[in-house]
C-alpha cells in the first residue's frame, strides 16, 4: 500500500515528465544549458584573457625594466663617448696650435736665418765702405765684399740676386781700381818712424879711422918690409890731414833738446804724410814726405846705412802718386738696406 510521501512523489515525478515534454520547457532548459555553458566558456575566456594580460603585462614590465636599464647603458655609453668626443676634440684642438706654432716658429726661423744673412752681408759691405773711406784698404774691402757674396751664395734665395749682382760689380770695380798700395806705402812710413830716434845726427859723425896693423919686432930688411913701412907711413899721413866737401855748409850744432824735438818734427811731418794717404791728398801728401827728405838730408848722417835706408824709402813715398778716387759701396748697402725693410715689412703683414 502506497503512502502518502510516495504518492506525492510520484505525482511530482508525473509532473516533471509532464512538464518536460512540453518544449517550452526544454527550449527553457536549453537556453538555460547553453547560457551557463556560455557563461564558463566567457569566464574561461576572461580568466585566460586576465593570466595573458598578467603575463604580458609582467613582460612589459620587465621588457620596460630591460629598456631602462638598456636606456641607462646608452645614456652613460652616450656620456663616456662625449667625453672621449670632448678629450679628441681637444687633443685636436691642440694638435692644430701646435701646427700653427710649428709653422710659425718655421716662418720665423726661415725669416730670421734671411735676415741674419742679411744682417751679415750689410755689415761686410759696411765693413769694406769704411775700409775705403777712412783706410783706403782695397784689398781688406774685396776680403770683405767677397765674404759677403760667399754668405749670399749659400743661402739659395731668388731675391738676393740683385744683391749679389750689385757686389759683383763693386768686386771688378775695386780689382780694376788703379793707385798705390796704402796698406804696404803705410807700413814703409811706420817703418821710417820707428827708425828715426836710431838714425845718427850729421854732427855726431866722426872720420874713419883705420885700424893700425901690428908692427913686428924685428924683420929682415926686405923689400916687402920697405913697402909695409911706406905704407904705415902714408896711412899715418892721411891720418894729419883730411879732406871734405864744402859746397855744404857745415851741420848745425844741436843740443840734446833739440835734436828729441828734432826727430818728433821728423816723425809728426810722417805721421802728416800718413794721414794724407789715408785721404788720398796727394799734394800734402807729397810735401810733407819733401820736408821729411830735407831734414834727413840736413841734419842727420847721409853715409849712415839706416839713414840712406829711410832716405831711399822716401824716395820711393815721393814717386807714388796717391791721389785716386775709390768707387763707393752707397747703391749697394742702400739696396740691402731696401731689401731688409721689404721683408720686415712682408713678415709684419703676414703675422697680422
Amino acid at each position: 500500500m502506497e503512502t502518502p510521501v510516495q504518492t506525492e512523489l510520484q505525482t511530482a515525478s508525473r509532473r516533471w515528465r509532464d512538464a518536460w515534454r512540453q518544449p517550452t520547457l526544454r527550449v527553457a532548459a536549453v537556453a538555460v544549458v547553453l547560457v551557463v555553458a556560455l557563461w564558463v566558456d566567457t569566464r574561461w575566456q576572461v580568466t585566460g584573457l586576465q593570466q595573458e594580460l598578467a603575463r604580458r603585462l609582467s613582460d612589459g614590465d620587465s621588457v620596460a625594466k630591460e629598456g631602462r636599464a638598456l636606456a641607462r647603458q646608452s645614456q652613460e655609453g652616450l656620456a663616456a663617448l662625449q667625453a672621449k668626443v670632448g678629450v679628441l676634440e681637444a687633443k685636436l684642438a691642440e694638435a692644430q696650435s701646435q701646427a700653427v706654432a710649428l709653422e710659425a716658429m718655421y716662418q720665423e726661423l726661415s725669416s730670421t736665418r734671411d735676415e741674419r744673412v742679411l744682417a751679415e752681408v750689410e755689415q761686410a759691405v759696411v765693413i769694406a765702405m769704411q775700409q775705403l773711406q777712412f783706410a783706403g784698404n782695397v784689398e781688406a774691402a774685396l776680403i770683405a765684399l767677397q765674404g759677403a757674396d760667399a754668405r749670399l751664395a749659400r743661402s739659395v734665395q731668388p731675391q738676393f740676386l740683385p744683391v749679389r749682382k750689385l757686389i759683383a760689380r763693386d768686386i771688378e770695380r775695386l780689382k780694376a781700381t788703379p793707385g798705390a798700395n796704402v796698406t804696404g806705402l803705410s807700413l814703409r812710413i811706420e817703418s821710417v818712424v820707428a827708425a828715426v830716434d836710431g838714425l845718427p845726427l850729421a854732427y855726431e859723425q866722426r872720420p874713419k879711422v883705420d885700424a893700425a896693423k901690428p908692427v913686428p919686432r924685428t924683420k929682415p930688411a926686405t923689400a916687402d918690409y920697405w913697402r909695409e913701412l911706406g905704407s904705415d907711413l902714408w896711412r899715418e899721413f892721411r891720418q894729419l890731414v883730411r879732406i871734405e866737401r864744402i859746397d855744404q855748409g857745415d851741420p848745425a850744432l844741436l843740443s840734446p833738446n833739440q835734436s828729441f824735438f828734432l826727430r818728433e818734427n821728423v816723425k809728426l811731418r810722417l805721421l802728416n804724410a800718413r794721414l794724407a794717404l789715408l785721404q788720398r791728398d796727394g799734394k800734402t801728401f807729397r810735401e810733407e814726405i819733401r820736408q821729411s827728405r830735407e831734414h834727413l838730408d840736413r841734419y842727420f848722417d847721409s853715409r849712415a846705412k839706416p839713414v840712406q835706408a829711410a832716405q831711399s824709402t822716401l824716395s820711393v813715398l815721393a814717386a807714388t802718386d796717391v791721389s785716386f778716387d775709390l768707387p763707393g759701396l752707397a747703391e749697394t748697402l742702400a739696396a740691402l738696406r731696401n731689401l731688409k725693410f721689404a721683408r720686415e715689412r712682408s713678415v709684419g703683414a703676414g703675422a697680422r
